[in-house]
């Protein structure tokens, strides 16, 4: 068991680019010394994590890459979370109780907070452009740590629009769209960045979606 947890903590590590396995290791500082986490190349963060978290060190990890915004990693690698990621296929509803909205999704850990009602629709450019009026100067740091996107793009879309920091942010929010495609909906943007520095007024919009 542990042989296969230490490959599978490997071979996300190795599927991570530099930059977001340098993020991941910054946010694991708020578990692990930065003295361990600094130096170590992937193969000595998997020891370090196989040691500090045995037997949970896919759990924390999933945790890192849902705030990295790469909920595609936790998928593809099926690694355990303690939140279930929203899938865009809807449950089926338990034959013995009728489902009510808001229910928690059937298979969801006991005891956790019930998910919002998930809204499959793909977000529209005027809601991207609502978005991007809120966010502040923190949307590189917002792109990079909980939209996984890279710092080269964002660079490249400062330059591509100068002086106008709205559509620096609705281009990255763009960006994201089309990496994500069909995936790219209300609820997995709200998931993404929930745990982000950013003006509530924006999940609080991403809320009122959900709900129309």
């Amino acid at each position: 068991m542990a042989r296969d947890e230490r490959e599978t903590l490997l071979e996300v590590h190795l599927a991570l680019p530099d930059e977001q396995f340098h993020r991941l290791k910054f946010l694991l500082e708020e578990q692990i010394p930065a003295g361990l986490l600094l130096p170590a190349s992937r193969p000595e963060l998997c020891r370090i994590l196989l040691q500090r978290f045995p037997g949970n060190s896919l759990r924390v990890t999933a945790e890192i890459l849902r705030r990295l915004g790469r909920l595609d990693l936790i998928q593809r690698f099926q690694l355990p979370l303690e939140e279930q990621i929203p899938e865009e296929t809807p449950q089926e509803p338990s034959r013995d109780t009728p489902k009510v909205r808001g229910d928690p999704p059937s298979g969801c850990c006991p005891g956790a907070i019930p998910a919002p009602p998930v809204n499959p629709r793909r977000l529209t450019d005027k809601d991207l452009m609502q978005i991007a009026q809120r966010l502040g100067k923190e949307w590189q740091e917002v792109g990079i740590l909980h939209l996984g996107l890279e710092r080269s793009r964002l660079e490249q879309i400062q330059e591509e629009n100068p002086s106008n920091p709205v559509l620096w942010n609705f281009e990255m929010l763009r960006e994201w769209r089309r990496r994500e495609r069909q995936e790219a909906t209300v609820s997995r943007l709200r998931s993404c960045l929930e745990h982000a520095r950013l003006d509530p007024g924006i999940l609080d919009f991403l809320q009122s979606l959900q709900e129309d």
